[in-house]
């Protein structure tokens, strides 16, 4: 509950998750009835929260689906028949709708897109935590970029302790995964939706960091 009353304190209106979200029990507390928290609808019937929101916008209703891939991750039900079972009952009352697509390859975002094309203004991935380089607009008009990457310290394995990693990689053994230390990296996309059309005019990555920020000095063994 603080992370996420976190994100809400630093501007968040809507806060999707992924593989992790029931990683921790605290969230059960919190899941059912905050409006504006969504884990990936692919998990089975019965699962607690929900896995789409519609979010007030002005004079606009803003729909978000957040999904879970399955290459390489958890099993879960079809995000792709997931997708457009929550489409057939969104797309009347939405005048925006974007994807989260929380997956691992980049084969399968690409592919849940281009499926998606034309039916809904973004479709962003997360996951991998290393922002990908080809944000475009798909053909029919719908956003897309790989993956946003992290907000997190920059010296580091995907926001994590190289002092923890290394050892992992090279010795094979568990390791507990803390979190890094130092500068951080602010990834993001700025997606532009005209007003009047509601077509999505345009999409860009933004990587900030400090290109002055000297790289830690702990020797990793």
């Amino acid at each position: 509950k603080a992370a996420f009353d976190e994100l809400l304190s630093g501007g968040a209106d809507i806060v999707t998750s992924g593989n992790h979200i029931f990683d921790k029990r605290e969230v059960n507390e919190i899941i059912d009835r905050e409006p504006f928290l969504v884990r990936p609808a692919n998990y089975p019937d019965g699962v607690s929260g929900k896995g789409a929101c519609v979010y007030p916008f002005k004079a606009f209703n803003v729909g978000v689906i957040n999904l879970a891939g399955r290459v390489f991750m958890p099993t879960l039900d079809c995000p792709f028949q997931k997708a457009e079972k929550l489409l057939c009952d969104m797309a009347r009352e939405c005048d925006v709708i974007i994807v989260d697509f929380h997956a691992e390859a980049t084969s399968e975002k690409i592919a849940l897109a281009h499926t998606l094309d034309g039916r809904i203004n973004a479709l962003v991935g997360t996951h991998t935590h290393v922002q990908t380089a080809d944000e475009r607009i798909l053909p029919q008009g719908t956003a897309f970029i790989s993956d946003l990457g992290m907000t997190g310290p920059w010296y580091s394995a995907i926001g994590t302790d190289l002092k923890c990693v290394v050892p992992k990689f090279t010795l094979g053994l568990p390791a507990k995964f803390d979190v890094a230390k130092g500068e951080c990296v602010y990834s993001a996309a700025i997606i532009d939706i005209d007003a009047n059309t509601l077509r999505t005019k345009s999409i860009r990555r933004i990587l900030i960091k400090n290109e002055q920020m000297p790289p830690p000095v702990t020797k990793v063994v």
